[in-house]
């Protein structure tokens, strides 16, 4: 069974997209929250900083998005590379 990369590609953006955006808000409600995981994503995406509200929310959730349907892909790919 073949697996389906469009959707993949569109699953993993969108998942990791509403996850970096849901860390994001909750570390402005409670600081301490997700801080760890943003200073990584700081360290992986250029000109992100978790400090800079909220263009920088902004921003990071672009290169999450990104990141997430390339992840997809690569998945789908490699998935159904050795599916076969």
């Amino acid at each position: 069974m073949k697996l389906s990369i469009k959707s993949l590609i569109i699953t993993g953006a969108v998942f990791k997209g509403l996850v970096f955006l849901l860390i994001s808000f909750l570390n402005i409600i409670w600081r301490p929250y997700g801080g760890a995981y943003l200073a990584m994503m700081s360290s992986l995406y250029p000109y992100y900083d978790p400090a800079a509200v909220p263009a920088s929310i902004l921003l990071g959730t672009l290169y999450a998005v990104v990141s997430g349907a390339v992840a997809g892909a690569v998945f789908g790919w490699l998935y159904n590379f050795f599916a076969e």
